[in-house]
């Protein structure tokens, strides 16, 4: 069926391992995030590019450039944390359609709070379990395939 499908059988294999590899970290990751901040792996994003900005902050749209969310994701996300005290929402004074998403004391506590636990799990879940090479090989696809995304001949959501 596989190959009438159009796929080798083992290409297949592969797929599903390599979906359930990133479904059982990803468990985990949600897991150790909950238990240590309360916190969820999208709100983790969010705070993480925030931490990681100038001046703790960003403008919405870039932020969803950041995480390759859509606008209306970023801002039902930002609500509900706005809603939670991890960030804040300040109006552009140059722009007044923008709006900066801004990490709040609260948000970088839980951020703090939950980033070693987070590097812990992957540590455990994921790198400990790969040699030097290993680690090589997943850059190498992971690149492949983050650049043959790029492409513009290749379509996130092709039409009919």
């Amino acid at each position: 069926m596989s190959e009438a499908m159009g796929l080798d059988p083992a290409d297949w294999v592969m797929w599903r391992e390599m979906t359930a590899m990133r479904a059982g970290v990803d468990r985990a990751l949600e897991h150790r995030l909950q238990r240590d901040a309360g916190i969820s792996a999208a709100d983790f994003d969010v705070l993480r590019s925030l931490a990681d900005a100038e001046g703790h902050r960003l403008r919405a749209g870039a932020l969803a450039e950041a995480l390759g969310w859509e606008k209306s994701r970023i801002s039902h996300q930002v609500r509900r944390m706005a809603d939670r005290g991890l960030v804040d929402r300040q109006d552009c004074p140059t722009d007044l359609r923008g709006t900066w998403v801004v990490l709040s004391e609260t948000g970088a506590d839980a951020f703090a709070t939950a980033s070693c636990g987070y590097v812990e799990t992957l540590e455990r879940t994921l790198f400990s379990r790969l040699d030097a090479d290993d680690r090589a090989a997943m850059r190498r696809v992971a690149a492949a395939v983050t650049d043959g995304l790029l492409a513009p001949d290749v379509q996130a959501f092709p039409t009919r």
